[in-house]
């Protein structure tokens, strides 16, 4: 409330409130009426559009002149209420754009740090004497499967694919170089599905895809580490089925021509890798390809070597139906299927190798340890053997758009090989499965953190949240339980209480005149209460008011009043479509500056992960 001398004011016809000064004379002739008055603090809250003057008589003052307001004109033309309004929505405004800013930084970066410091090397036994640095670290990544045109049935040149792949590919690129190389693996291992539909490409978007990989997994980079190896499985969307090859045998070709041998073996430390092709395992008798991968695992006795052995697989082995996968699965449980061409040429799609595969390949190799991918998701069974339990960990895909809401990678330690007379090799091959962030869970919170932002910009009060109906009455009872809990008392103003005359002047505006109160001689002039007065008015003045509610505790009068020649003076209310430009206006305005600040960082988070180094 601004004042200004023996002057107060009252709501113009303006947007935001604010508040226009005059003083007036008192017609004790008119009649009167009670009304009652509430005072919060220094403010008049009920009814907030009236005026109070602290003198029972005023001054008269000439009529307002249509000429408008002279250079003597006492009255405030500033804007204060519309000054703090602004204050608010700009503070509102600032405290979005913190707000996603600390979003961007998080989810495009802070919650990658946060994965990489949740996971570490797994630990040696306590009773071996071998040190961290005696193992061979190897990071193990499965399932990438690029997006290309056959993921989602759309043409190459379409936007929503390109924006599918761009979004992909960066995730997968983020993980890649902000998790996994900063453990500064020794090997790099990928379990297979490099590509989604690398059986069904042509050679020329093979190639595309071919270079997105190298792209996405830094391998056209010497960053971290030069020369790091880099070992990898063939899988189905890489080569397809048994059937698939001896229709398509150019496949094969394409991929060995790019990533070496399907059939073949490596050693990491004292432990020795063995990595086979799945697909071609179950197919028919006669299949080349099938007799060419068992005549390489036959050839690889366990007498040859006293090292351990890592069974590698795209196709995990297999599992009765319903078998437990462990608290790390996600996703319900995929039971065997199988799917075989016609005329017994091969199989066609299945989800795990079958039980005599199974069987042949745990008998002859005796691995420690089994490495699978194909499922997506998470799940460690153990196979029962006459050489004792193995374990086979099946490893989540490591991109957010297949399927699984929580994709991982593994970090295995391959130790030196134990004193000649031990028989536990269990700690030579260490592993540890370690989650990305849950990139689906971080663009669902962009959505509604966008949501919100709207909302909150369309339905904040003009006047900040002081305006909100009981937010005054809220503050002022915490205010008195904290001096309850405290022992502070409050002293009372007893010059609050009175009588006021309620008076219109001419041009129909409403007034609040206090009337003068006889005082005991013993009391102080200074000497106040708190309570309820009564109000005098002219009983024409009752004729046509009403109260129009407005975003702030302010309110105005009607728009047509009687004066005192009978006349009508009408006073023409705010437009509802005006305020809802304006409201709109606001709302644009705060979006472009929160956008002109976040989108730069945005941009800057985007690109300095995907850009070659």
């Amino acid at each position: 409330l601004e004042r200004s001398g023996s002057t107060c004011g009252h709501v113009d016809d303006d947007l935001e409130p604010r508040l226009r000064c005059r003083a007036l004379a008192v017609d004790p002739t008119r009649p009167s009426s009670t009304v009652a008055i509430r005072r919060i603090g220094s403010v008049d809250l009920t009814p907030p559009a009236l005026c109070l003057h602290p003198s029972p008589t005023l001054p008269a003052k000439p009529p307002k002149s249509n000429a408008g307001p002279t250079p003597e004109d006492p009255r405030p033309q500033g804007c204060g209420l519309r000054r703090a309004a602004m204050q608010s929505v700009t503070r509102l405004t600032l405290v979005l754009c913190a707000a996603w800013a600390a979003a961007l930084l998080y989810g495009e970066a802070g919650s990658y740090w946060a994965s990489y410091l949740a996971c570490s090397w797994p630990s040696s036994s306590p009773s071996s004497s071998s040190t961290e640095s005696d193992h061979v670290k190897i990071a193990v990544v499965a399932d990438p499967q690029l997006m290309d045109s056959t993921s989602l049935g759309l043409p190459p040149s379409s936007i929503a694919l390109q924006a599918a792949e761009f979004y992909t590919d960066l995730n997968m690129r983020r993980s890649f170089q902000s998790v996994v190389l900063p453990f500064k693996p020794d090997v790099v291992l990928f379990l297979g599905d490099h590509f989604d539909g690398g059986p069904y490409m042509s050679d020329e978007e093979w190639q595309e895809s071919l270079s997105r990989f190298k792209h996405i997994f830094s391998l056209n980079e010497q960053r971290t580490k030069p020369h790091i190896p880099v070992y990898y499985l063939s899988g189905n969307h890489d080569i397809g089925y048994s059937a698939f090859h001896s229709v398509h045998p150019e496949v094969l070709s394409r991929y060995e021509k790019e990533f070496g041998s399907r059939n073949y073996k490596f050693s990491a430390g004292r432990v020795d890798f063995v990595v086979v092709d799945a697909q071609t395992l179950d197919g028919a008798k006669q299949n080349k390809e099938k007799s060419s991968s068992w005549d390489f695992i036959k050839s690889l006795s366990p007498g040859n070597t006293s090292n351990p052995t890592v069974l590698l697989t795209h196709i995990p082995l297999y599992r009765p139906d319903n078998t437990p996968c462990g608290p790390h699965r996600s996703s319900p449980v995929i039971n065997q299927r199988v799917s075989y061409a016609a005329g017994h040429q091969g199989i066609t799609y299945q989800n795990y190798l079958s039980k005599e595969t199974s069987d042949l390949l745990l008998s002859t190799l005796k691995p420690v340890l089994v490495l699978s991918g194909h499922d997506h998701d998470q799940c460690t069974v153990v196979h029962s053997t006459p050489f004792g339990p193995v374990t086979e960990h099946t490893l989540g895909t490591i991109s957010w758009q297949q399927g699984n809401l929580y994709p991982s990678f593994m970090l295995l330690s391959a130790g030196p090989k134990l004193s000649q007379n031990s028989t536990d090799l269990k700690y030579e091959v260490l592993t540890n499965l370690c989650f990305l962030p849950k990139q689906t869970h971080i663009y669902v919170c962009y959505i509604c953190q966008f949501v919100f932002t709207i909302l909150l910009l369309v339905f904040w009060p003009t006047n900040g949240l002081s305006s909100l109906p009981y937010a005054n009455e809220l503050v002022n009872f915490m205010r008195l339980v904290g001096a309850e809990l405290f022992s502070r008392t409050k002293e009372k103003d007893d010059e609050d209480d009175g009588e006021y005359q309620m008076v219109w002047d001419a041009e129909g505006s409403m007034h609040l005149v206090k009337k003068a109160v006889a005082k005991a001689p013993s009391a102080s002039s200074d000497s106040r209460s708190i309570g309820r007065g009564s109000v005098v008015a002219r009983a024409t003045a009752r004729k046509q008011h009403q109260l129009e509610p407005d975003s702030s505790v302010f309110v105005e009068m009607s728009s047509e009043m009687t004066s005192e020649d009978g006349g009508k003076l009408s006073r023409p209310s705010k437009s509802k479509i005006r305020k809802v430009l304006q409201r709109m206006f606001r709302v644009v305005q705060s979006i472009v500056v929160i956008a002109a600040l976040n989108v730069p960082l945005y941009m800057m988070l985007l690109f300095k992960d995907w850009i070659d180094r």
